[in-house]
Parts: structure tokens; C-alpha cells; sequence
């Protein structure tokens, strides 16, 4: 059979070079059996680079196209290898006292929801409000609230075990801390007179409270009370924050008692309600708790470990309590609610904030000293202190002019490692582990 006069082909014994074809010839009629090789070859070229992307954020996609003489249509095979931590990331910013904290839902995404539920509703009965928002506790939440108050407890005793073994540092004018046997060389100091300093720190030794900031909040006898008056401010007392999250979660603490309720509450206005008639129920019983509450060991008590086996257990134990006590105050905080003022670090656990007038916070004048609430987070609830990563305890310290090539990583993390702890793989990308730090200023100087 001839070819056709409109299509010419120069080919050699082995390749083609140009293929000309008309326009009512399409591709799938030819034969590709020079491609075969070249599609085999170069299928898995890309995979080669897979260990050094075990912890990218991004994606990797491979896609290979079989291409056989048929009609029919072939959907792309795709390789997506994917990682939920990131290599390297940058720290969470920081916020100027002058400005306000951002929202953690826009306010237009919560207008928007808002709109959607009302249309959902329109139309249909009132269904009841679910706990805690009766007034009931939500019953599956008390033994989290349990633990999550023990790994307060364990996570406290054991920073003050491991103080003894492992240094920190404290300046003595601002809230800054350090990890390693002597304190960091960066001029970063706010504190009084840093400009005298020329920014440098002052080191002193550091505390429990140094390293877990003390977030208090007002305890609330009952938290669907009335909001607290300026004037009760000094009549109600402050216990921690998360103290006060588990005591509203279920937990019985004879030192602050609580109002329990055993019937829903009933509603007579969009914003007032009255408590259901108990009357007619027996007498409650006391509970036994479900687990025993532990308690702080006094500072005169601490005994400096000396085993190093010891020390990487005790390590080991803090890190678990740490991960456990902000993985348990997210769970139950997604229940009850927390806020927190946007101008101050000012936290109050309940519906709705108090309205004592304490904020002293930027243009509070405006104010009126009256707190801007908020939905809180984690970080507002349980700060993280993050402070800068050594990469070798027992080497070199820290130079000012490789500032940039060091991470960092909260401080009951810091301390951990630096305690014979194994580095968790949600704080890597911030202690840039895989970056490699130059010798020298000169080498520095050369990195791209």
C-alpha cells in the first residue's frame, strides 16, 4: 500500500526525526513504540530524591502517561508523597504591645456562619441545648479533665527535678530564658534601661515559673452566673488557669467548691434562665473521684538526680506530660470555652469574659481599662516559651553572628532534649535540625 502524497516521513533505521500528518489523522492511529523506552526509563527518575523530602510540606507528584495504540482514554497514574511536618518553618510572630491579636476565626467567616445557621433554623423548632451549655458537665470529658490535671501536676515536679541538672538562665529585666550552661550572646533585651545595655542580657537563674508562665484566671462558682462586677475583683479568688478549666470540666476540688447541677436549666429570655426544681431527686452522694489527684512536691523535698539513666527517663516522662497536658486543655477547650483579651494576656475561662477593669494595655484609656474578649487558643492558654535551640550542649555556645542559622523550640522541650529526651517531630521544623551551622564568620559570609 502507497502512502498518501500529503504525508512525507524521512526515518532512519533508528529514530524519526519529523512526522508530518494531515489534518484528519490524530495521533492515536500512529504507532509510539519509539517512546516505549524513553517512558520506562525515566518513569521513576524522580524517586530518587524521596529520602531527602521525609519531612517537606509540600507535595510530590509523579505522573506517568502509558501511551499504547488503542482509542480509549487512560486516566494519569499519580504518586503524591505527602508529610504533615514541615522541614524547616518559622516561629509564631510576635506581636507588638501596641497591636491587638488577631482573631482565630476572621470576623467575616463567623458572620457568614452565623447566617448560615440562622437559615438552617428558620423554620424549624427549637431543639435543646446540648452540655455544657445547660448547665450540665459534659460527663465522657471528666476523666480527660482528671488526667490532664495529674500531667500539671508531674510536669511541674519534674521541671524542678530536672532544674537541678539541666541550666537556665532568666534575665533579670526582661521575661527572657535560655537553656545551656551559660546564657546567649543576642542583644535582645526590652527590658529597663536595655538601651544602656545596649541590648544585652542580664543572666540570673531561672524558676518553674520561668519556664511555665503563670496564666490565672477568677474561679467561678458557677460559671453560668453573673459576669464578675469591677468591684468583686478582689473578693474572688485566682487559681490557674487550667486549674480552673478541669474544675468547670468535672474535676472536685475540696478548695473550690463548685455549683453541680443535675437537671438542664431552663430558659425565659434569649439571655436569662432559671435552675430546674431539684427537689424531688434524692440527695446527692458524694462521688469517689475517678483517679487521685496528685499534689506538688516542696522545693525542699527536690533531690538532684545523679543515675544518667535516670535523668533520660525523667526526661522522657516530662515531655509525655507536657504533650499530654496541651493535647487534653485543646480537647476540652473546643467544649468549654476560654477567652482571652486582645490588647493582654488576661485570660478568663466561661461564656463570656468579666467585666473587671484591669487591662492596662495600649490606649486602655479608650477603654476604660475594659478587656477586648476573644476566642482563646492553645498558646494563650498554655504559652509555649520558646527560647533558642543549642545544637550541642556540651560544645561551643552560641555566637552572635550565626544568629540566623539557629532554631528554637519551647522550653519544656529545650530542656528534654538537653536531658537526654528524644526531639518530637512537631517541634523539628522550628530547631532547624537539618541546617548546618558554619565554622566560621568567613563561611557564613559564603552561604547563599
Amino acid at each position: 500500500m502507497s502512502a498518501s502524497p500529503s504525508i512525507r516521513c524521512w526515518a532512519d533505521c533508528n529514530s524519526i526525526n519529523h512526522l508530518y500528518l494531515p489534518p484528519r489523522i490524530w495521533p492515536p492511529m500512529l504507532s509510539y513504540q519509539w517512546r516505549a523506552d524513553f517512558v520506562k526509563l525515566n518513569l521513576c527518575s524522580g524517586l530518587s530524591s524521596l529520602s531527602s523530602l521525609e519531612r517537606s510540606s509540600g507535595e510530590l507528584r509523579l505522573q506517568s502517561k502509558p501511551v499504547v495504540p488503542s482509542r480509549k482514554f487512560y486516566q494519569p497514574c499519580a504518586l503524591v508523597v505527602r508529610c504533615d511536618h514541615p522541614q524547616n518553618a518559622d516561629l509564631p510572630r510576635y506581636y507588638s504591645k501596641k497591636e491587638k491579636k488577631p482573631f482565630p476565626v476572621p470576623i467575616v467567616e463567623l458572620r457568614r456562619a452565623a447566617r448560615e445557621r440562622f437559615k438552617k433554623s428558620r423554620g424549624q423548632p427549637k431543639k435543646p441545648a446540648p452540655p455544657p451549655k445547660n448547665g450540665l458537665i459534659v460527663k465522657s470529658l471528666v476523666p480527660l479533665a482528671c488526667d490532664l490535671l495529674n500531667a500539671r501536676i508531674t510536669l511541674i515536679n519534674n521541671l524542678k527535678k530536672l532544674l537541678k541538672v539541666v541550666k537556665v538562665h532568666a534575665c533579670g529585666f526582661c521575661n527572657e530564658i535560655h537553656v545551656g550552661p551559660v546564657g546567649h550572646p543576642f542583644k535582645s533585651c526590652r527590658g529597663h534601661r536595655a538601651s544602656i545595655r545596649k541590648g544585652l542580657h542580664q543572666w540570673t537563674y531561672a524558676t518553674v515559673d520561668d519556664v511555665l508562665l503563670p496564666v490565672d484566671a477568677y474561679h467561678l462558682y458557677d460559671r453560668l452566673g453573673k459576669r464578675i462586677r469591677h468591684d468583686e475583683r478582689f473578693s474572688i479568688p485566682r487559681i490557674p488557669a487550667v486549674v480552673e478549666l478541669c474544675i468547670q470540666a468535672g474535676v472536685d476540688v475540696p478548695e473550690f467548691p463548685t455549683k453541680r447541677r443535675r437537671k438542664p436549666i431552663i430558659w425565659i429570655g434569649k439571655s436569662e434562665f432559671v435552675d430546674a426544681d431539684e427537689s424531688e431527686l434524692p440527695d446527692p452522694v458524694p462521688e469517689v473521684p475517678l483517679k487521685p489527684l496528685l499534689t506538688e512536691i516542696p522545693d525542699s523535698e527536690i533531690v538532684a538526680l545523679c543515675d544518667e539513666e535516670e535523668i533520660i527517663q525523667l526526661a522522657e516522662e516530662t515531655l509525655k506530660a507536657w504533650e499530654q497536658m496541651r493535647r487534653g486543655a485543646k480537647k476540652l477547650m473546643r467544649m468549654y470555652p476560654v477567652r482571652v483579651c486582645g490588647y493582654c494576656p488576661e485570660v478568663h475561662v466561661g461564656p463570656s469574659g468579666h467585666k473587671a477593669q484591669n487591662c492596662g494595655a495600649h490606649k486602655h484609656q479608650q477603654r476604660n481599662g475594659q478587656h477586648g474578649w476573644q476566642s482563646a487558643v492553645l498558646d494563650d492558654l498554655i504559652p509555649p516559651r520558646y527560647v533558642w535551640h543549642l545544637p550541642d550542649a556540651k560544645g561551643p555556645p552560641l555566637r552572635r553572628e550565626l544568629r540566623s542559622f539557629y532554631g528554637q523550640a519551647p522550653a519544656v522541650v529545650e530542656i528534654c532534649v538537653q536531658a537526654g529526651a528524644a526531639v518530637p517531630d512537631q517541634n523539628k521544623p522550628t530547631m532547624r535540625l537539618d541546617i548546618g551551622i558554619p565554622t566560621s564568620l568567613k563561611e557564613a559570609e559564603m552561604v547563599v
